[in-house]
Order: structure tokens, then C-alpha cells, then sequence
């Protein structure tokens, strides 16, 4: 068993507020998890207008299927026009950790 898990670190364009920070953040937050199976969350930034982080998690029994999965997220989120990818943390774990 694999698992791997992504983190996000967003900067967001024009949001002047939490409520336009939301309407921001949660559509990526379900593509991600409807085109792809993963489990998904803001998990940090929160107060922040124009930031965030959002954590990813997926399982999978094999590590070349993970890492696909892991690379269509990050491509999925590095091509939204409404935020700039600052970093990303990837992050694999199998049975020999």
C-alpha cells in the first residue's frame, strides 16, 4: 500500500473577502476530488483573503499509479488562472516506512 499526499500553497488574485476567497477555493477543492478519487481540504491559510493551502491525500497499491495521480492533481491546480502555485510538498509513503 502507497499512499501520497500534496500540499498546495496558493496565492489568490483578486479576493477582497472570506466569502470571495471560498467561491475561489472550493471549486478546486471538489474537481479535484470528483476527476480523481483523492481527499481533499483547505487546511491552512484560513483567515487569509488571498492565500491558502490545500492538502491532498490519495491510496493506492501501486506507486507508479500514485505518482500519476499526484501529477494530474498538481497539473490540475497549476493551470487554474485564478491562483499562482507557489509551492508544492509531495510527499510518498509505502510499506517500508
Amino acid at each position: 500500500m502507497y499512499v501520497g499526499t500534496l500540499s498546495f500553497d496558493l496565492l489568490l488574485g483578486d479576493v477582497h473577502s472570506l466569502k470571495e476567497k471560498r467561491s475561489v477555493v472550493r471549486p478546486i477543492v471538489a474537481e479535484l476530488q470528483r476527476k480523481y478519487a483523492v481527499s481533499a481540504a483547505e487546511v491552512d491559510h484560513m483567515d487569509l483573503h488571498r492565500r491558502a493551502i490545500i492538502g491532498l491525500a490519495a491510496v493506492s497499491g501501486d506507486a507508479a499509479h500514485l505518482t500519476d495521480i499526484l501529477d494530474r492533481c498538481e497539473r490540475l491546480v497549476a493551470a487554474r488562472p485564478e491562483v499562482e502555485l507557489l509551492s508544492v510538498r509531495r510527499r510518498l509513503h509505502g510499506d517500508d516506512d
